[in-house]
């Protein structure tokens, strides 16, 4: 895939970034980025930097709690294809 530059604005200031930038990709994690920092913003007083921290922050704590929640539901699946790959067993071994 070709890599281009793009421009995306954050917290009022534009910046070029080079990538793949399919479907406007680059653009959609431009705009997540600067919503989470306005809602930073609007929560607690700081500079720039202050507030791109808080929100990598908060970026980086919804991606653990996904990341958290898929491995619960990966165990839970492996328990069920255990206990159905058992129950095929006995059922036809029996």
């Amino acid at each position: 895939m070709p890599s281009t530059t793009t421009q995306v604005e954050i917290f009022g200031e534009v910046y070029s970034v080079r990538g793949s930038d399919e479907n406007g990709y680059l653009q959609e994690l431009a705009s997540l980025v600067d919503r989470k920092m306005r809602e930073v913003a609007g929560q607690v007083k700081g500079d720039t930097a202050r507030i791109a921290i808080l929100a990598a922050l908060n970026l980086a704590d919804e991606l653990f709690q996904i990341q958290n929640r898929q491995e619960g539901e990966r165990v839970e699946i492996r328990e069920k294809v255990a206990a159905l790959t058992e129950e095929l067993t006995h059922a036809l071994e029996g």
